[in-house]
C-alpha cells in the first residue's frame, strides 16, 4: 500500500509509485494490449478484465479501507495515466474503471448492504458498474433531468431515458438521478438499479466515433420499482452527491488528456527518427522539429498543472475554478498534440490502426465528457469579479 503522500515530495514518483507503474505496464502488456484491436471491433471490453484488475488491487484505489479500497486518489490517477502511456485506449479505461463514477455516493452513504450488495464486489471485479446520469435533453444541466421516481409503500418507482451511459449494456448495477420533488436541482436523489429489474433495459448500444472499446447505451425505465433502501442518502441530496464527484471525474479525465498528449508526442518523435523521406530522416527538417518542439512544450505546461491542482485535491482543498481550468488547458492541449501527431504521421496517420489515428477520434471526448469546454469557462467565469 502507498504510504500517506508527503507535500514537498514528487508524489507522483515515489519508489511505491513506481512499482504501480510498473504494475500497470505489465497488465496492460498481458491482458490489454494484444487485444485492442478486437475489442475496438467488438465494442466493449471483456468482463474477465474486471478481475484480471481487481486481482492486481487496481481497482480499489482510492477507495477507502472499510469498502475493501486501498491508497489514494493519487494512486488511481497513476494507473490511468501509466497505462495510457503504455498504449490503453483510454476507451478501456472508461469501462474498466467506470465504478469510479458510479461508486462515490454509495460509499459516502456508507449502509452496510450498499456496500456489501454493490461497492465490495465491484472493487473485487465482480460487477460492473455504470452512472446514468443524462438524459435525451439533460446532461450537464442536471437540474433538468426529466427521469422521475415516486414513492409507493416500501418502494420507489422510476420512469425515465437515460442516454450516452458507459458501461450502460454491461452494467449489473446502475446508480440512477432521477427527480423526486419539483423544485430544481435541489429534487434530484439517487437510486440503485439492478440489472433484471422488471422495466429497466438497455435499448440501443450507441456506436460513437472514438472510444469504440467501451460500450455506451442508451437505457430506458418503465415503472422500475426499486426498494425504498436502495435510495443513496438522502431524498433530494442528489444534486449535490453528482457535484460532490465532479471534481474527481473532471481531473480524472485531466490527467489522462495530459498523458494521451504525451504518448502521441512520443509516438511522433520515434516516427520521424525512423522515417525517411527526400534521402534522410524527417528528424532533420527543421519545420518538424520546431512543430515537435510545441507537442512537447504545450503537454509539459499542462501536465505540470494538472498535476499541482491534484495534489491540492487530494490534500482536501475544495477546487472547483481550478478544476475546470485543468480541464480545459489539458484538453485544449489534447487537442492540437494529436492533430499534429496525425499531420506528422501523413497517410499512415490516416489509417484505421495506426495508433495516433485512435487518440486522435478518441480525444474529441475529452472536451465533451465530464462538462464540455464551454461549460468549464463558465464554472470559471463565476469566479471572476465581473460585477
Amino acid at each position: 500500500m502507498t504510504p500517506p503522500d508527503t507535500p514537498g515530495t514528487d508524489r507522483w514518483n515515489t519508489p511505491e509509485r513506481a512499482a504501480l507503474r510498473a504494475t500497470v505496464r505489465g497488465f496492460a502488456a498481458r491482458e490489454i494490449l494484444p487485444h485492442v484491436e478486437r475489442w475496438e471491433d467488438e465494442g466493449e471490453i471483456p468482463r474477465d478484465l474486471h478481475g484480471a484488475a481487481a486481482r492486481l488491487g487496481l481497482l480499489g484505489l482510492g477507495s477507502p479501507p472499510s469498502v475493501g479500497g486501498e491508497g489514494t486518489m493519487l494512486d488511481q490517477l497513476i494507473v490511468s495515466e501509466e497505462a495510457v502511456l503504455a498504449g490503453v485506449p483510454t476507451g478501456v479505461l472508461a469501462s474498466l474503471f467506470t465504478h469510479t463514477i458510479a461508486l462515490p455516493a454509495l460509499i459516502a452513504d456508507g449502509r452496510e448492504h450498499l456496500v456489501r450488495d454493490y461497492v465490495r464486489p465491484a472493487l473485487a471485479g465482480a460487477l460492473v458498474c455504470a452512472l446514468a446520469i443524462t438524459e435525451p435533453d439533460a446532461g450537464s444541466d442536471v437540474a433538468h433531468l426529466r427521469t422521475r421516481a415516486f414513492r409507493d409503500g416500501d418502494a420507489w418507482v422510476l420512469n425515465g431515458t437515460k442516454t450516452f451511459i458507459t458501461s450502460g449494456h454491461r452494467a449489473d448495477v446502475v446508480t440512477v438521478a432521477a427527480r423526486t420533488s419539483d423544485t430544481g436541482h435541489e429534487g434530484i436523489s439517487l437510486f440503485v438499479v439492478e440489472r433484471g429489474t422488471p422495466g429497466f433495459t438497455a435499448t440501443r448500444r450507441l456506436d460513437k466515433m472514438g472510444w469504440r472499446s467501451s460500450d455506451t447505451a442508451e437505457l430506458s425505465l418503465v415503472d422500475v420499482r426499486v426498494p425504498a433502501d436502495r435510495l443513496v442518502g438522502e431524498p433530494d441530496r442528489g444534486f449535490h452527491q453528482i457535484m460532490d464527484q465532479f471534481a474527481g471525474e473532471r481531473i480524472g479525465l485531466s490527467v489522462q488528456a495530459c498523458a494521451m498528449a504525451r504518448r502521441c508526442v512520443d509516438l511522433s518523435v520515434e516516427w520521424v527518427r525512423t522515417r525517411e523521406a527526400f534521402g534522410g530522416p524527417l528528424a532533420r527538417r527543421q519545420v518538424l522539429r520546431h512543430r515537435l518542439a510545441e507537442m512537447h512544450r504545450r503537454t509539459e505546461v499542462a501536465t505540470t498543472y494538472v498535476r499541482h491542482v491534484a495534489e491540492r485535491l487530494q490534500d482536501g482543498e475544495p477546487l472547483i475554478a481550478e478544476v475546470a481550468m485543468a480541464k480545459n488547458t489539458a484538453t485544449e492541449t489534447l487537442d492540437h498534440v494529436v492533430d499534429n501527431a496525425v499531420q506528422l504521421h501523413g497517410g499512415s496517420g490516416f489509417m484505421r490502426g495506426t495508433e495516433v489515428e485512435r487518440h486522435y477520434r478518441d480525444a474529441r471526448v475529452f472536451s465533451i465528457g465530464g462538462g464540455t469546454y464551454e461549460i468549464m469557462n463558465e464554472v470559471i467565469a463565476k469566479f471572476l469579479p465581473l460585477r
